[in-house]
């Protein structure tokens, strides 16, 4: 049974071992291995220390996992702060522009309101591509980690400086669900192990052709290929983001009449 962090037998857990060291190192191979090759035991074989001396830390595997998306989450915000230091300024512009700075973390940038959430969120999505199994544990999870959180803070920074009503505000992050993050929720896991040859793929719609036409018109047509999931390449990614701020930014001017 796991030992927790208040167990006294854990105060033999090594000094030089924290629990950011533990987070980095496990970051790092489910980046290499994925989450399948990630298992306390084979993690506390990589630091060369027991197992328990990571119970001390973390004190079971969803403990971690959470630790891990919320350290990948992070990443978002730093790369913002970096952005943010660069352009440096703040305060709100006329016409729905947010000055550079403005928000929480420096989430505003330089432009409109709706450049800026592009930029936002598809920083997270390159944060996302670097950590794909990122994604999957997120949305396994029922609560946000304080990253998360912190980043719909300035996804809301950006909707509300924009001026989207608070109501428009929450609708919007219903709307756009796991893009905030970066990542988009499939209607179904498209992705095989092995991705079907082009023969392999007529054979399929020839047989399809005649009771699912336009079915077997879309599989001849469009790739199903994408690092995080099937369907969910940049274009497509892109695409729907566009068309979701494109759709936001006109009920913001219907709004306000």
């Amino acid at each position: 049974m796991p030992r927790h962090a208040d167990d006294r037998s854990a105060t033999r857990a090594p000094a030089r071992l924290s629990r950011e060291a533990i987070v980095a190192a496990a970051i790092g191979l489910a980046d290499r291995d994925g989450l399948a090759g990630l298992s306390m035991r084979r993690l506390a074989q990589h630091l060369g220390v027991d197992a328990m001396s990571i119970y001390y830390h973390l004190r079971d595997k969803d403990t971690l996992l959470a630790a891990m998306v919320d350290a990948v989450a992070a990443e978002i915000e730093a790369d913002g702060e970096i952005g943010a230091a660069a352009v440096g300024g703040g305060g709100t512009g006329v016409g729905g522009e947010a000055a550079a700075g403005s928000g929480p973390a420096g989430a505003g940038a330089p432009g409109p309101w709706t450049d800026q959430l592009r930029a936002l969120i598809m920083r997270a999505r390159r944060t996302m591509l670097r950590h794909p199994w990122a994604a999957r544990v997120l949305e396994a999870r029922d609560t946000p980690t304080p990253a998360v959180l912190r980043h719909i803070e300035r996804v809301l920074a950006v909707l509300r400086g924009g001026g989207c009503s608070v109501s428009l505000s929450h609708h919007a992050l219903h709307l756009l669900g796991s893009r905030i993050l970066g990542f988009s929720q499939d209607l179904f896991d498209d992705s095989p192990d092995t991705p079907a040859t082009e023969a392999e793929t007529a054979a399929q719609a020839a047989a399809w052709a005649e009771s699912m036409p336009h079915i077997a018109e879309l599989a001849v047509a469009v790739s199903h290929s994408g690092a995080l999931g099937g369907c969910d390449d940049e274009d497509e990614f892109a695409f729907a983001l566009d068309l979701l701020i494109e759709g936001l930014d006109r009920r913001r001017l219907a709004e306000q009449g």
